[in-house]
């Protein structure tokens, strides 16, 4: 914060209240050309100290404020990503988007955040929208059924760099950050296998969504790799309310499972909700295993134990990727964030 010289508090008329302050109004008041003001305030080297300090002061006692649009349209440069969610009410996109907030304003990049509700249209709206803000970057994570690819690909081909995150698009052309899916999967199969589980239920997500071909598939392939292999009923959820149902019904069958393996928070909240409805005891009853955010988990007693993966520590990746492309083209890459097993006590 500068301190403003009292000589020049005296000798200055500020502009009339709900006059904006301008770099014309500022050089009228110091007697200086509108370029030495503009070139003072970028801290420009041909301009002595002693004027850059003047001009600061006076800037700051005006309360002059760049016209943003303008260095917009100069620099072709809007300092603002937009990013597209499916659903902003999700824990683990929570955290992406605090991280990508974060490392964003440290780097003087704001946000537009968009939810496009697991529905293609307005996905591709959002996309529009993006366009139509001339953000700098977008992030996306993509909805199931998903016909943005056209969208996408005239964003890049315009300069717009597009960093797809936990969802992506099959299409190896685009910078794509994820949880390493198939090593969270893998690991998950392997620490139920110790435990001699005889039938497991399997909540999945969407199956139109790579992210769930790729954990189920990781999963079984484990398992039926297994000697000892127990059965696995795979179930496909949309939701939380899905997963509580399927679970109930599965709960309510006379071979019922005893093990629970949910691929998602979401599908572990509608899981436990139908466990916690009967008398089943975790872990004596039945076990639950979870690839989890890591927050959900510890709601519940016992503590589940899970596989992270953690949103904040993608949305830093995926801001990183992005800055990259800020410097200058580069070409796509596939980034893996490796995941950890958090014992709980539900095993």
């Amino acid at each position: 914060m500068f301190a403003v010289d009292k000589l020049l508090l005296y000798s200055i008329r500020l502009p009339a209240m709900g006059s904006p302050a301008t770099l014309k109004k500022i050089s009228t008041q110091l007697n200086i050309s509108i370029s030495t003001v503009s070139r003072a305030l970028k801290n420009h080297p041909d301009i002595s100290e002693n004027t850059k300090r003047k001009v600061k002061e006076l800037a700051l006692l005006m309360e002059y404020e760049p016209n943003a649009y303008a260095v917009n349209l100069r620099t072709n440069k809007s300092r603002v990503f937009g990013l597209i969610v499916p659903v902003i009410s999700n824990l683990f996109y929570d955290s992406f988007i605090a991280a990508v907030e974060e490392e964003a304003r440290k780097h003087g990049y704001s946000l537009i955040i968009l939810q496009s509700g697991d529905d293609p249209l307005q996905e591709a709206e959002n996309l529009k929208l993006c366009k139509l803000n001339r953000v700098d970057g977008v992030f996306i994570s993509l909805v199931a059924d998903s016909n943005s690819s056209m969208l996408y690909n005239k964003l890049k081909e315009s300069g717009t760099p597009v960093v797809f995150f936990d969802k992506v698009p099959e299409d190896d052309q685009f910078d794509r950050i994820c949880m390493a899916d198939e090593e969270a999967a893998t690991m998950a199969a392997n620490t139920i296998l110790k435990y001699k589980k005889k039938k497991i239920l399997a909540l999945m997500g969407n199956p139109e969504l790579s992210i769930t071909r790729r954990r189920m598939e990781a999963y079984l392939k484990v398992i039926h790799n297994d000697p000892g292999a127990p059965v696995v009923e795979i179930a496909y959820c949309l939701n939380s309310a899905e997963a509580k149902k399927t679970t109930a019904e599965a709960l309510s069958k006379k071979k019922r499972p005893d093990h629970i393996f949910c691929m998602s928070d979401e599908l572990l909240i509608g899981a436990m909700k139908s466990i916690q409805q009967t008398d089943l005891v975790i872990p004596a009853d039945i076990s639950v295993l979870a690839i989890s955010n890591g927050f959900i988990p510890g709601l519940f007693k016992p503590e589940i134990t899970y596989v992270e993966t953690s949103g904040f520590e993608l949305g830093k990746l995926s801001v990183k990727r992005m800055l990259e492309n800020m410097e200058g083209p580069t070409a796509s890459r596939s980034i893996l964030l490796p995941s950890r097993l958090v014992t709980g006590g539900s095993l």
